[in-house]
């Protein structure tokens, strides 16, 4: 079963979180404050990272950049009262793969999790295949890696994502609710900003003379090839 690590320094959300997730079969441990999340980072990885932005000692999103430094895979999910385009905005660029506004339903939280593991599961599954190649773009999923002709493109667990889905639809119009569903197992109310800056990423690392991004106004994106 997923081991979650849940940073909160609410006691009662704490437990609340503790019970829930143990209740669903999760190995949950507990941290209350940055600096003690830190220290435990530094011997273990886990599945699933539930994080609080506004954590004493060390907040959440410095947590988040510690995390990626070492782990690509897991899946952070920030758990904020800051509910601006701007903070979550600066939370997926910090490495963060989701959030979710306070208060929030423990049913929504756990249907979360769960879309991110089975998507887990799909990527583990896909590593069947050697190697996936388009144009210059090459992407072998035994490593999670990608390259453009030889060099290699270091990508969050996200973008990896949303690169290997645009490759797999080569030449298509793909919608932002589409990506969204596809990615993240779960509608994002129309707030579909977080595509538009992974998008961003991916374009800035692979477009080329024979790679484009092109983004379908009103509807969302295509990877055409020449």
């Amino acid at each position: 079963m997923a081991n979650i690590f849940v940073v909160e320094d609410e006691t009662n959300l704490q437990k609340i979180l503790k019970y829930d997730l143990t209740h669903e079969g999760y190995n949950v441990t507990l941290s209350g404050d940055g600096l003690d999340a830190a220290v435990i980072l530094k011997h273990q990885s886990f599945d699933i990272y539930l994080l609080d932005w506004m954590l004493p000692e060390l907040s959440g999103l410095e947590l988040c950049k510690i995390i990626r430094q070492h782990d690509q895979t897991g899946h952070i999910i920030m758990l904020t009262a800051r509910s601006d385009e701007f903070d979550k905005v600066e939370a997926l660029n910090a490495g963060a793969d989701d959030y979710i506004t306070k208060p929030f339903s423990n049913r929504e939280l756990i249907a979360r999790i769960q879309a991110r593991l089975r998507k887990q599961h799909n990527l583990s599954e896909s590593k069947q295949l050697d190697k996936i190649v388009l144009n210059d773009i090459t992407i072998i999923p035994e490593k999670y890696e990608t390259y453009l002709g030889d060099e290699k493109i270091e990508l969050t667990l996200r973008e990896y994502e949303l690169l290997l889905y645009l490759v797999k639809h080569a030449n298509k119009v793909v919608s932002r609710d589409q990506l969204l569903e596809s990615l993240w197992g779960y509608s994002y109310d129309g707030d579909t900003r977080t595509i538009d800056v992974h998008m961003f990423k991916i374009r800035s690392k692979f477009e080329n003379e024979t790679i484009k991004f092109k983004t379908i106004r009103g509807i969302g994106y295509m990877l055409e090839t020449k």
